[in-house]
């Protein structure tokens, strides 16, 4: 069965077959979006940007208005969201990344969704914690500890100049949310703070010349965690900037609350 065929099965159609990547079903008020596994970090995928309105060489995407109003389904008209994995292949591709995606193979499975919208990007999750922890690494350097436990440790996580001199420059609080552990915790909490690379180390995947300064940041556990949820990771401003929204809103709900 061909992506055609499977989509006309769950009785959705789109535009055109060639460029679409998101599918409805009008009469059971379900969107369809296939889920690129280059894009999804666990059971969350990036399905939708306002950065994909255009190719790199700058010409329009051609399913991008049809994919906007698929999402405008999904938030305004209360349209299910659907979503099936995708096998990324890149053999159209030049060396530099120029050229249309191709799908190596798909799953011929769909799975309920919830719309998340973070910035330009929208996001497609079931909630499922899953993945890998912003530590890791597809190859890392391998620590034992007792007989029957491994413990992966990213090596360049573990570079201490690296990680003083970021520190130095930007202290210790967070660079999204400003937490400051010695603040809530005390002494125990006392120079505690996780370093994250702006570039993941996941992308890069060799050694490569740091600087402390402008490769690194100083943040929170729990910032670094969401920072690497998605994939690729969310950028500390988009992060910071979806939580100033967030507490914005929340406080406009107290403040209504209280008023009636």
């Amino acid at each position: 069965m061909n992506r055609k065929e499977f989509i006309e099965s769950q009785g959705a159609t789109c535009r055109n077959w060639t460029w679409s990547w998101s599918f409805i079903n009008s009469k059971d008020k379900v969107i369809i979006f296939g889920a690129w596994d280059k894009n999804t970090n666990g059971n969350i995928s990036r399905i939708f940007s306002e950065e994909w309105k255009s190719n790199v060489q700058g010409r329009k995407q051609p399913a991008y208005d049809q994919s906007s109003e698929h999402i405008r389904l999904i938030e305004q008209k209360g349209y299910q969201l659907k979503t099936f994995p995708i096998v990324f292949s890149n053999e159209k591709q030049d060396k530099h990344g120029f050229g249309p995606a191709k799908i190596k193979d798909f799953v011929r499975k769909l799975s309920p969704k919830t719309l998340i919208k973070v910035g330009p990007d929208w996001f497609a999750s079931d909630g499922v914690v899953t993945g890998q922890l912003p530590e890791e690494l597809d190859k890392p350097e391998q620590y034992y500890e007792g007989a029957a436990k491994t413990i992966s440790v990213n090596i360049y996580e573990r570079n201490s100049d690296a990680r003083k001199k970021c520190i130095k420059h930007y202290g210790y609080k967070c660079a999204v949310c400003s937490f400051d552990f010695e603040k809530t915790y005390g002494n125990i909490g006392k120079r505690y703070i996780h370093v994250h690379h702006l570039i993941p180390i996941s992308e890069i995947k060799k050694e490569y010349k740091l600087d402390p300064i402008t490769d690194l940041r100083p943040i929170c556990p729990n910032c670094h965690a969401i920072i690497h949820r998605t994939q690729p990771a969310l950028g500390i401003e988009q992060l910071r900037q979806y939580m100033i929204k967030k507490n914005t809103m929340a406080l406009q709900m107290d403040t209504y609350r209280q008023q009636n």
